[in-house]
């Protein structure tokens, strides 16, 4: 876990953007040197805007992006000029002076230029390399990163251009890495026809599938809570543990993105992709060390014994209104809900469900990660009813976990009530900034950490999982049931719960801690 530092140097900040893992981590990665350029291409679109250039300036803030080395292109149709990129990001970075800001702004250069044609990035490889000639770099390292802020249909093409014209030159020692953002296809045919083609313009460790979920903190502190605490080894199997649920709740439906949102629907766009990154690695076994492919590699063997889903262990659901949006088909069975039961046939897990959940338009907005043990044998305070001993990882917002236990109510009598163990972020470590996932991700790409990206066999066994599913749901064999927004989804959601053994705590709220009740 990350924890606070009293140092003060120019660079201390940096603790608060190390991950559990990072201190080892650090000791195995070289330390490079040499120019650093990193192209964003689709500059002028909102996930640069937003979240691309954002993580770029904290980065930067934190001293992890020096501007003594590295530079930043923007590349994108629009016709802008530097200033004017500089002024399209500028109300996006926040919480700097005005001269940091200027000095991050400085490093910021555009390019105009087409996705499928060569001249604009000739331009492009023209700037980064005027750039990396004038630093004059004594060790001739170049290094090249790359970030695909762009829809997947255009990944083809610009990186047919990037192999083409913007590659390191073979004269100088570094790297070329191309970091591409979900969603990798919308079945195993086209993810694999996406690979095939990346994998002919690019080697595998240049390749970085971006999923954000990887990058936030405590999803990264789940291998450590699992592997370096001795009171969860005993406990975390099918002996103990009744089911396992993965949330993502948003209070918020399409909001002027039907369109988009019906080619895909919230299986592909969260359960496929961000909740089944959780389950992995809720699930897996301890890796044989901390190196990247290790732990790639017992995520896809929990991947590879995940058993076919049931339809009767589904249920898919849209909101009341969702096709009043004019760029909504109004016959779209394209699920705005859906709960998932996944069950993986090996020894630590046989008979546990683990059930994925994703809904827009509910009542609450959080992600986390709800593991429910069994029943107390022989309960002698004849508390069953009041709920079982959960252990909840609070993803977002409002980071925390907290174990929640059977204890004495206060007071004369021996009765008993619902409380918990708490570790919440915002009280326990409130000097610290947790970084965003996409601070953390970028900052990987540079070391060469490919840990918390996906591989491509990974990526495969991925939708080996949901493709038959989402083909029967295209072609309507399941109907989305409807649910009124605002409310918890389809009732129908809650029996398939029961159904699975949860049992769930009535009159119990968990509410986080703040700081003016201590």
């Amino acid at each position: 876990m990350s924890g606070g530092s009293s140092e003060s140097s120019p660079l201390s900040g940096r603790n608060s953007f190390s991950s559990p893992l990072s201190s080892f981590k650090d000791l195995e990665l070289s330390s490079e040197s040499g120019c650093l350029s990193i192209i964003v291409l689709g500059a002028s679109g909102d996930l640069a805007k937003k979240k691309t250039f954002p993580a770029l300036f904290h980065l930067f803030q934190q001293g992890f992006l020096q501007s003594g080395e590295v530079h930043i292109f923007g590349y994108a149709r629009s016709n802008l000029s530097d200033d004017g990129l500089r002024e399209r990001i500028r109300g996006y970075l926040k919480g700097a002076s005005d001269e940091h800001l200027s000095q991050f702004l400085q490093l910021v250069k555009y390019v105009s230029g087409s996705y499928d044609s060569g001249e604009g990035f000739e331009l492009l490889n023209k700037a980064i390399s005027e750039y990396e000639t004038s630093k004059n770099n004594e060790s001739g390292s170049y290094r090249r990163l790359f970030y695909l802020a762009l829809p997947p249909s255009v990944y083809p093409s610009v990186c047919k251009m990037i192999r083409s014209y913007c590659m390191n030159p073979s004269s100088h020692t570094g790297w070329t890495r191309v970091i591409v953002e979900k969603p990798f296809g919308k079945d195993l045919d086209s993810a694999e026809e996406l690979s095939a083609e990346l994998g002919q313009l690019f080697e595998e460790e240049q390749l970085y599938r971006i999923d954000h979920y990887l990058g936030k903190e405590l999803v990264q502190n789940l291998l450590v809570l699992r592997f370096a605490n001795r009171l969860f080894l005993p406990l975390w199997n099918r002996d103990n543990i009744a089911n396992v649920q993965i949330v993502f709740k948003e209070d918020f439906g399409t909001d002027g993105r039907g369109g988009y949102f019906d080619q895909y629907g919230i299986i592909r766009d969260i359960i496929q992709n961000h909740l089944l990154q959780v389950f992995c690695l809720v699930a897996m076994e301890k890796p044989v060390s901390l190196k990247p492919e290790h732990i790639r590699d017992e995520k896809v063997k929990v991947l590879q014994s995940v058993e076919p889903i049931k339809h009767e262990e589904v249920v898919i659901g849209q909101y009341d209104g969702y096709k009043d949006d004019p760029t909504v088909p109004d016959d779209s069975n394209t699920p705005t809900y859906a709960s998932v039961v996944l069950r993986v046939h090996n020894e630590r897990w046989e008979g546990v469900p683990f059930i994925l959940k994703a809904g827009k338009a509910l009542n609450s907005r959080k992600a986390e990660i709800r593991v429910q043990f069994k029943d107390a044998p022989g309960d002698i305070f004849r508390c069953k009813k009041q709920g079982r001993n959960e252990f909840v990882i609070r993803l977002q917002p409002s980071e925390a976990m907290y174990m929640k236990l059977t204890v004495k109510k206060p007071g004369l009598e021996m009765a008993t009530e619902q409380s918990e163990l708490d570790l919440s972020y915002g009280l326990r470590y409130n000097d610290v900034k947790i970084p965003e996932a996409y601070e953390r991700l970028i900052l990987d790409t540079i070391r060469g950490d490919q840990q918390h990206f996906v591989r491509r066999d990974e990526l495969r066994a991925a939708w080996e999982i949901f493709t038959p599913l989402l083909h029967d749901i295209d072609g309507g064999k399941l109907k989305s049931v409807p649910y009124k927004p605002g409310t918890r989804g389809p009732q129908e959601a809650d029996e398939l719960n029961k159904r699975m053994g949860y049992v769930q705590t009535h009159g119990y709220i968990w509410v986080a801690p703040t700081l003016s009740k201590v």
